[in-house]
């Protein structure tokens, strides 16, 4: 049946945490000092888990460092308990930290290195040095053979010559050697003036050793008398001048080198053009653009000297950005045109290539020649951007008139770039103005507003606005926009942008004097800025609730008048209180017409801030507690049963809890299973609360839903996931309770084999035992007298040999005492077991050590042969900590003594009537190993046979 129950207890605890993993890890080194590493291979998968206590439930959240460079995860596992990478990559290696914080206390963190092993192909390349001695006359040509290959750990190279491995020393004209600045990255073979023999197949193996399972690579490289470096040659010219929309085609071809040379293809771009298509050594650039204009490189390499390159230069003609600007007569300090003054009209255009580039000037749509009066100049392309410059020297009458500066390419094909400028008696500098009632320029904020500069002159031209008051940017992000009215409009406006803005004319179409400029205020309003946006106040009918709302920040900051209401009904309203910058509203006595969502408006010329405080008797969400003490038990064959325990999150807050709703579902059906749990009288802070869940379906996992009920009705509720075995039973530990195994079923209560023992305990039943077995010893029933009952023992016939040795190891018990958090007297717990031990080799028990002990003693000893009977042992023990229990049994020389087990129990108190033919002794000792627990050692050892 289900039960409930309360008990007051300090359970509010700061987080604690430590990782372990699960993934596929080749080594992982524990503790030392204080760096724990974790090894990998690339590509397998990292899973480490974080555990964590405390209560409330703590925040998990994992980040990551690599050497100075901290980065946090983009994926959702960052907030997970595991953190899940599948087909890690080297450089997902580094420090892992798993940081837990509940808000008592600080944050718990502790973390762990991830090494991650890998070995990348090894790679040979071969170079070669020609050496004139000339008191000799001859030629020594020496050849050098360097392998490399990426690794982690360090790699070690060993060379061969076809199938003779060669070491430093076993061939006159080899040597091998380490570079010392690359020292355990390389290793080169010197091949000292090359004779015949030299010529061979050198294979190069890299290893890591079989670190990680990962296998030696190896290269094979084939030295000839034809080995040579590659040697390109481009088909093409350079530079390389097209038309845009132009195919073009790069032709690479190998010349020389052996091996044959590997061609490739690059830009100076970075990366190829993504149209481009590489078919061997011709590279293809259909419909070409000016964006993809730039140096293409052929590179040819065979690993033999240095890759040979051949670059080329490809120029797309281009003609843009034409501008114009007229010079007044620069010997008179008026910036007007008149007759009989000098006057210089300029033209500029970017061109692509310059050289390229060509200017002709007309008049009034007529061809014009320089002259002594009219004198046409172009500006040395490699000084300056393409310009040219008309200078009329005597200003006359019949100068006036449209001139008309056109700029073309000498290549053709590119569309012709003209500039009209006209010069008359209406032709006047700028002059810039701010129109009245423009400034300053009063708007309210996410309004679009027009700041306007008014422009006088012929020709107009452009104006620039910048930011006059302070260097930060204009509203579409860069320093300076144009305009060609004068006019800039800025669309959703924000309080940023008050200030001052500068508008100025440019030098380029138009005068070439002194900029014009003017300075326009814009003011931008925004209402009260206000806190709290959002309040949930929670509250019990027929208390006070105080609701205040704070002005922050407005403009004009003088606030107007304030409103309260609730669901749209006004409450309160009046004017704003100049001295505070607050207003109040106060709910002397709740009742439920009173709860709903309050709104507080403050008001100013640009409108509303606005706080809003809900106003809820709805409890706040119950805090599961995830630290219980062995929270999942069987009671049945089929089933299990789940100890649920929770606190309440401010329970004081709102009116008394009167139930809580649990809801509970399998995971993955639909139907949901609702029942109410009674609470009697107030609940206090920190008090914990457990309902146990039952019949619950093995190994099913259920969610689990905690809903809190006052008279206003349902709270928030609060939902977890109940697992079996796998997070509670292997994960933290096993509490005794009242434990009790009899092997029934295959996965024998969690008991485990020690790994590092000789041979295993048996899990067998008289009904299935080989009838070959050994006459004369082991049991024929089980503890209840049933030949279909299972029960351990071990078998000592062949291939057993004297002195091996077998280890059954319990599951982690947790000391559960009634306050957890203080073990002032250590509890009591009776260990009980039956055992079997027949036959005339059976011997003597006695105590072994297992792992690192505090001490050493007996612990249970029992001598002689105990008759073709169960009989049943018990000792009591006192653990100040965790514990397990080791159940040893040791080969003697004979095969007459095999011993059983069965029915081991675990129970709370001192053992009542223990069996008088025994006397036993206890040890207890700290296991570093598994957290400090204490671990129990019970040895059965047969005797001589």
């Amino acid at each position: 049946s289900d039960e409930t129950c309360f008990l007051v207890l300090g359970l509010y605890s700061p987080p604690t945490v430590r990782i372990i993993h699960s993934g596929h890890a080749c080594n992982v080194e524990e503790e030392r000092y204080t760096e724990r590493v974790y090894t990998i291979r690339e590509g397998e998968t990292l899973e480490l888990t974080c555990l964590v206590t405390g209560h409330p439930r703590p925040q998990i959240r994992w980040t990551k460092t690599a050497g100075s460079m901290s980065d946090r995860f983009q994926d959702s596992s960052v907030f997970n308990e595991t953190l899940h990478i599948a087909k890690i990559l080297r450089t997902q290696g580094g420090r892992y930290y798993c940081k837990a914080e509940n808000g008592l206390g600080s944050p718990a963190i502790k973390s762990i290195r991830v090494d991650v092993y890998y070995l990348d192909e090894p790679v040979v390349t071969v170079h070669q040095s020609i050496g004139e001695a000339k008191e000799q006359f001859y030629y020594e040509r020496t050849v050098f053979l360097r392998c490399v290959a990426n690794s982690n750990p360090p790699v070690r190279y060993s060379w061969h010559r076809g199938r003779e491995v060669l070491t430093q020393g076993s061939d006159k004209g080899v040597e091998i050697y380490e570079p010392f600045f690359t020292q355990g990255e390389t290793k080169i073979l010197k091949l000292k003036n090359l004779r015949p023999q030299d010529y061979a197949n050198y294979s190069c193996i890299a290893s890591v050793r079989n670190v990680c399972g990962i296998p030696d690579r190896s290269v094979i490289f084939t030295l000839t008398n034809r080995t040579a470096s590659p040697s390109i040659k481009l088909l093409v010219e350079d530079p390389i001048v097209v038309n845009p929309s132009q195919t073009v085609s790069l032709v690479c071809i190998t010349t020389g080198g052996e091996p044959p040379p590997v061609l490739t293809w690059g830009s100076s771009n970075d990366s190829l053009p993504q149209r481009s298509v590489v078919n061997g050594g011709t590279l293809t650039l259909p419909a070409i653009t000016s964006e993809e204009a730039g140096a293409y490189s052929c590179v040819a390499s065979n690993n033999v000297g240095n890759p040979a390159k051949k670059s080329t230069t490809i120029v797309v003609r281009a003609l843009k950005k034409g501008r114009f600007w007229i010079t007044p007569d620069p010997y008179h300090n008026d910036d007007n045109i008149q007759i009989g003054r000098e006057v210089k009209i300029s033209c500029q255009v970017e061109a692509t290539p310059p050289e390229e580039l060509t200017f002709s000037w007309l008049k009034n749509g007529r061809a014009l020649r320089s002259s002594e009066r009219m004198v046409i100049t172009q500006t040395d392309p490699d000084i300056s951007p393409g310009t040219t410059n008309l200078d009329i020297i005597d200003l006359k009458f019949t100068d006036f008139g449209t001139y008309t500066c056109v700029a073309a390419l000498k290549g053709g094909g590119i569309p012709e770039i003209s500039i009209d400028v006209n010069i008359s008696s209406t032709t006047v500098p700028p002059n810039l103005t701010v129109p009245r009632g423009k400034s300053p320029l009063v708007a309210r904020e996410g309004d679009t507003v027009e700041l306007e500069c008014l422009v006088s002159g012929k020709p107009k031209p452009i104006i620039l606005w910048s930011r006059a008051d302070k260097e930060a940017p204009m509203p579409d992000g860069s320093m300076q926009m144009e305009s060609y009215d004068g006019v800039l409009r800025i669309v959703n406006v924000s309080r940023e942008m008050t200030g001052s803005y500068r508008c100025q004319t440019s030098q380029y179409n138009g005068f070439n004097v002194k900029p014009r400029e003017a300075v326009v205020e814009l003011i931008v309003q925004y209402p009260p800025t206000v806190e709290p946006v959002f309040m949930e106040m929670r509250q019990g009918l027929g208390r006070p609730v105080v609701m205040t709302c704070r002005v922050l920040r407005a403009h004009p900051s003088r606030v107007l008048r304030f409103e309260w209401l609730l669901s749209n009904r006004l409450l309160h309203a009046g004017a704003f209180d100049a001295q505070r910058d607050e207003t109040e509203y106060t709910v002397r006595n709740l009742n439920r017409d009173g709860l709903g969502e309050y709104t507080c408006n403050v008001i100013n010329e640009a409108g509303a801030g606005k706080c809003t405080f809900l106003v809820t008797g709805k409890a706040y969400p119950p805090e599961f507690y995830y630290d219980t003490y062995n929270p999942v038990w069987q009671n049945k064959p089929r089933t299990y049963s789940f100890k649920l325990q929770w606190t309440q999150m401010n329970p004081n807050a709102v009116d008394r809890i009167v139930a809580y709703r649990l809801g509970f579902r399998q995971m993955g059906l639909e139907r949901w299973w609702v029942q109410e749990i009674p609470v009697d009288g107030p609940i206090n802070k920190g008090e914990l609360m457990s309902h146990n869940l039952t019949d619950l379906i093995k190994p099913e996992s259920y969610e689990v839903r905690l809903t809190p009920i006052t008279r206003f009705g349902e709270g928030n509720s609060t939902i977890r996931i109940v697992r079996y075995s796998g997070e509670w039973l292997a994960l933290l530990c096993r509490s005794p309770g009242e434990f009790h195994c009899s092997f029934e079923d295959e996965p024998i209560c969690m008991f485990t084999q020690d790994k590092n023992d000789d041979f295993d305990w048996t899990r067998h039943s008289a009904a299935t035992r080989d009838t070959k077995y050994t006459p004369n010893t082991g049991p024929s029933v089980d503890r209840t007298g049933s030949k279909q009952g299972f029960y351990m023992y071990i078998e000592t016939s062949r291939p057993r040999k004297e002195g091996d040795q077998a280890r059954l190891v319990s599951p982690f018990f947790n000391v559960a005492p009634k306050n957890p958090y203080s073990i002032s007297n250590p509890p009591a717990y009776c260990f009980g077991f039956f055992y079997h031990m027949y036959g005339k080799h059976i011997g003597e028990f006695h105590q072994t050590s297992k792992g690192q002990t505090s001490s050493e003693g007996p612990v249970w000893s029992l001598n002689g042969n105990q008759g073709d009977h169960w009989k049943q042992a018990k000792v009591s023990i006192h653990p100040t900590s965790s514990f397990q229990v080791v159940l040893e049994g040791i080969r003697g020389p004979g095969i007459e003594g095999d011993i059983a087990i069965d029915d081991v129990t675990l129970e709370e108190g001192e053992c009542r009537d223990p069996p008088t033919n025994l006397s036993s002794k206890v040890l207890f000792r700290s296991s570093h190993i598994w957290l400090l627990c204490v671990t129990l050692v019970m040895t059965l050892l047969e005797g001589q046979r």
